[in-house]
């Protein structure tokens, strides 16, 4: 390529990777839209292996974690095979899977389609990600910048702009504000009543995003609150067996999801040439676990690993010989993870219904 730019080689360097490692899209994007990337923030469920190197007890880098996974080798990903940003952008075509920022081993290559920030233990409220030893959001929002530059010298600030604005990007946060940072540790208590504390996580939410879109992002997918009455570790705290859910905290999730699809649907309005899209998971979940032989599966009051009722991170391991020997039967795969079969339902669910909200 004699004569030709040292920023324009590099355009033409990334658009080869992006064509190598692009995958059919099961999902079809309308029109001449295309998605670049995919980038994801937030706790456990977008983890891909951040806490791996970090002092937590949020880690899972050890089997029976991962034993579906690519070469059934744990990759610090909170379930047994695949997680949601996998199949995002698998889905989309862009690439396999969706790599950890902070994997030793990340190839340039990855930055150009995309890589995970989230944290397994994060939230909105900064109290949550301290109490989990996590990394938090303002720490993944400096990850970023970080990626933002390591990008720019790679393919120049031009094709950086275009990767951002063409990227979609993901926030999936709130599980571990509600169950463990307000009522199981109770912290949160001594200053706010449940409703005001919805309100300052769905403050925090929108900041998060407005901090996202000064950076670049124009493509914000944020994802509602799950059902968490139904997780099997919260029903084996609060003493629930068999197959009903927690109903308080069922309508925590429901209240804080009507407040947080207010915002959302707010700054979808008000911020220029920007896609907010708020993303509704409670539901989904909620059918799987209510009627789970609709969708092929058989057992939702509790997970695989071991018990299944409590054993999640560090307590579900290989030494537990009580792990079921067949997750595929299973919605949950520790108490508070899905697997990797309810995962590629509900984001195939989520994406018929929510990508064209994007373009």
């Amino acid at each position: 390529m004699k004569g030709v730019s040292l920023s324009t080689k590099f355009f033409f360097l990334s658009s080869a990777f992006a064509i190598f490692f692009t995958t059919e899209a099961v999902i079809k994007i309308p029109g001449n839209e295309t998605v670049s990337a995919v980038l994801m923030f937030g706790d456990s469920i977008v983890d891909t292996g951040n806490n791996n190197d970090l002092n937590t007890i949020a880690k899972c880098n050890f089997l029976p974690y991962g034993r579906e996974f690519k070469g059934g080798m744990p990759t610090g990903r909170f379930s047994n095979g695949k997680v949601p940003s996998d199949f995002l952008v698998e889905d989309l075509g862009v690439k396999e899977f969706l790599p950890a920022y902070r994997d030793p081993t990340l190839q340039p290559k990855d930055f150009l389609t995309g890589v995970s920030f989230a944290s397994g233990g994060a939230g909105y409220d900064h109290l949550t990600s301290t109490t989990a030893s996590a990394i938090s959001l303002s720490e993944q929002i400096q990850d970023f910048k970080k990626y933002i530059g390591k990008l720019k010298g790679m393919v120049g600030e031009e094709r950086t702009n275009f990767i951002l604005a063409k990227c979609v990007t993901f926030s999936v946060a709130s599980s571990n504000d509600i169950t463990n940072t307000y009522f199981i540790s109770g912290i949160r208590k001594l200053n706010y009543d449940f409703p005001s504390y919805t309100d300052y996580l769905v403050e925090s939410a929108s900041n998060f995003v407005k901090e996202l879109y000064g950076l670049g992002i124009r493509r914000i997918g944020v994802f509602s609150a799950p059902p968490l009455g139904c997780l099997p570790s919260q029903k084996t705290l609060n003493g629930y067996s068999g197959k009903g859910c927690v109903n308080y905290l069922n309508e925590a999730s429901k209240l804080f999801n009507a407040k947080l699809s207010a915002e959302m649907g707010c700054l979808n309005n008000n911020l220029p040439h920007a896609r907010v899209v708020y993303i509704d998971v409670y539901n989904p979940l909620l059918n799987i676990v209510q009627d789970p032989k609709k969708y092929g599966l058989e057992i939702a009051n509790k997970g695989c690993c071991g018990t299944g009722i409590f054993e999640v991170s560090i307590l579900c391991n290989q030494l537990d010989p009580g792990t079921c020997a067949d997750d595929s039967k299973y919605v949950f795969f520790d108490s508070y993870h899905p697997t990797e079969r309810t995962y590629k339902i509900i984001v195939s669910q989520l994406l018929q219904k929510y990508i064209k909200s994007f373009l």
